[in-house]
């Protein structure tokens, strides 16, 4: 039988021969264990034995010490082997079974590994009702001031803009900024690209800019008929909704007074007959 045995080398240690050749001893195990795991849907038809498939492999894992696979014929489990590992002490050609397992082998079907959902989610997936914590140690974000035990200090602070536990650190600024820019309301922008060169958000009186770092490239919009209100822009953004962008005015047309032609008019007796023909479609008396 050992000849029809896929010994694995490894570098740890040489395979035991008589481990090797217990094959029938290690898949007599995994029946076993097959047996014992009655919910498992079997693929067969007679039984148990069935979800032990053909012979893999044998594996040394150590000094007399040696893991059988088999090919494990279970719906569901497609390239999923069983795993049975067997030891002997010295002098000794009796095998003892140490352990029985279903392992993936390299083609196999398995669930993708698990993400925190935290790492799941993306930009729009927050909806109304939803709570989203910030972790603490965020890097988007550093403490804003000390707190302080006078209320005249406290009230000062929030006048000031201080009165947030934690604010945006220099690289979530910076990480906003990036995004902004590289958006649907920067200089790239579908809408900025077709605008006049010269209608850039800087040069618009809508162009309400933002207060601390971020005022140098970003501001906010504040035109009721531009795409953009109420949205972040970079300065270099634009839309032909510009604040200078000035047509021509269209010229004024002369409203010209009703003219009535009595001499195109036929006067028409009350009760008389009904003209007919070309008469009848020049006093339109349908």
């Amino acid at each position: 039988m050992s000849k029809n045995v896929d010994v694995t080398s490894s570098t740890r240690s040489r395979v035991d021969q008589v481990l090797a050749d217990a094959i029938d001893a290690a898949r007599a195990a995994a029946v076993e264990a097959a047996v014992e795991e009655g919910g498992l849907p079997l693929a067969g038809a007679d039984g148990d034995a069935d979800a032990v498939g053909e012979h893999l492999q044998v594996v040394p894992e150590g000094e007399r010490l040696v893991t059988h696979f088999f090919a494990a014929n279970l719906a569901g489990y497609r390239g999923w082997r069983w795993a049975v590992t067997i030891t002997r002490v010295p002098r000794s050609r009796q095998v003892t079974i140490c352990e029985i397992v279903l392992l993936p082998g390299p083609d196999a079907m398995i669930a993708p590994q698990w993400v925190p959902w935290e790492e799941r989610v993306r930009p729009g997936d927050l909806g109304v009702g939803d709570l989203m914590p910030t972790p603490s140690d965020d890097d988007r974000l550093i403490p804003g001031y000390l707190m302080s035990d006078d209320p005249a200090v406290e009230e000062v602070a929030w006048e000031l803009g201080l009165g947030r536990t934690r604010v945006m650190s220099r690289e979530g600024r910076s990480d906003a900024a990036q995004r902004w820019y590289d958006g649907d309301h920067g200089p790239e922008a579908p809408i900025a690209t077709a605008a006049p060169r010269t209608a850039r958000c800087v040069s618009c009186g809508f162009y309400l800019p933002l207060a601390g770092s971020l005022r140098q490239a970003f501001g906010v919009c504040g035109n009721l008929f531009a795409p953009d209100d109420g949205r972040a822009v970079s300065w270099d953004h634009g839309c032909g909704a510009h604040s200078e962008v000035l047509a021509e005015p269209a010229p004024e047309v002369d409203e010209l007074p009703t003219v009535y032609d009595d001499g195109e008019l036929d006067p028409v007796t009350a009760g008389g007959p009904v003209p007919t023909g070309l008469d009848a479609e020049r006093l339109d008396v349908s």
